[in-house]
């Protein structure tokens, strides 16, 4: 993997991942296929409206239908029909966020899938050996996910196990898929700048800011976007994981992060909300039944394209399957589109002038969270 910053407007910057399955431009938006698909979409579809990467979940690629099997069958990419890069997660918010039971252990967590109930172990070795087994362009060192609120010695402890994990992947790892590394350290400002320290001293393609979008008020969540960035090497992209707020996308570029993910695009198409230059609307209400017109008039998706908002309201009222798929190309044509006017804004040297003006418009809050 390859990064390069093409340009800078103060510490926002545009740049390009390259992989051997192609480019990302940066800032980048991963869709999230938490089991191989991007819900109601197909790979021609995340490829017609611009997405580059897609992400996949380890935990949920693990748990079924295995990673073994996708192995036999050629690998993730084979096994979806994607030809383009794709990251996968280690498993690691998922086992925080889903499981039952789970114990954690110098070596791993040990937890109950959600599924059946049945027993699993995963640590650092099982996290590197799963996603070898998945190959994808981009892997996460595994990393506990401090939960909020958590007290400092429970912080430090876990920051403490995250560093141990990620010493362990690193040893682990071939050379043939980029490796990121994962920061934690909770809201606590020495443990977040301990955990950079730890991270990069250790030595990774890219940098993650974890820990984030658990709950925690958004104050602080910017407190940890602002301590960490300064101290992540220049020369690496930076990802923060789980965010897709429009408003925290744009704090968190002009702090210099480089990629993000998030379901809240496609969630929110399957539940009637749209997201729109004028900000988000719900085509399930009233005034939508007699509307003639697209959900966004400046938005040249397929869904803006052909249909209306009194048509959309009908089919989500009904639950058609139609609807779904609808609400969700139009609503991560938004999310690309955006990506794209805000690159071409940081080359423009006016990311300034576009942050006020997105900032202006109220999204509401949809929640950011990476699980589907």
């Amino acid at each position: 993997m390859e990064f390069n910053i093409i340009s800078r407007d103060d510490n926002a910057r545009a740049g390009i991942i390259k992989t051997g399955r192609g480019g990302i431009n940066t800032p980048a938006f991963m869709p999230v296929g938490t089991n191989g698909t991007v819900k109601a979409l197909g790979p021609d579809d995340l490829k017609s409206i611009g997405a580059e990467i897609m992400l996949c979940n380890t935990y949920h690629l693990y748990l079924r239908p295995g990673h073994e099997t996708i192995k036999k069958l050629g690998g993730l990419h084979r096994f979806i029909n994607w030809d383009r890069p794709i990251l996968t997660d280690s498993g690691g918010f998922q086992v925080y966020s889903l499981s039952k039971l789970r114990k954690i252990e110098k070596e791993g967590v040990r937890f109950q899938s959600h599924l059946d109930g049945s027993t699993h172990f995963i640590g650092p070795k099982e996290a590197m050996e799963i996603q070898k087994a998945l190959n994808a362009d981009i892997v996460m060192t595994f990393d506990e996910c401090t939960p909020y609120p958590a007290g400092y010695d429970y912080a430090l402890k876990s920051l403490e196990l995250t560093t141990e994990w990620a010493k362990i992947c690193k040893s682990l790892y071939s050379g043939e898929q980029a490796l990121y590394g994962i920061i934690q350290g909770s809201t606590y400002r020495d443990l977040r700048e301990r955990s950079a320290e730890e991270i990069i001293s250790i030595g990774f393609d890219g940098y993650a800011i974890g820990g984030v979008s658990v709950g925690e008020p958004k104050d602080l969540m910017y407190g940890a976007i602002d301590i960490c960035t300064p101290l992540m090497p220049d020369n690496a992209p930076r990802y923060l994981m789980g965010i897709g707020d429009i408003h925290d996308i744009l704090h968190a570029v002009s702090h210099g992060i480089d990629m993000f993910d998030c379901v809240m695009p496609t969630r929110n198409a399957r539940n009637g909300t749209l997201f729109t230059s004028r900000g988000r609307i719900s085509i399930k209400r009233t005034e939508f039944r007699e509307d003639p017109n697209p959900p966004d008039p400046e938005c040249g998706c397929y869904t803006c394209r052909n249909f209306s908002n009194a048509y959309l309201r009908h089919l989500f009222l009904n639950r058609e399957i139609l609807s779904m798929r609808l609400n969700t190309i139009h609503n991560l044509t938004f999310y690309m589109d955006f990506f794209r006017s805000m690159r071409e804004s940081i080359k423009d040297g006016q990311f300034k002038r576009f942050y006020r003006r997105w900032m202006s418009i109220n999204f509401g809050s949809s929640g950011n969270s990476v699980e589907e």
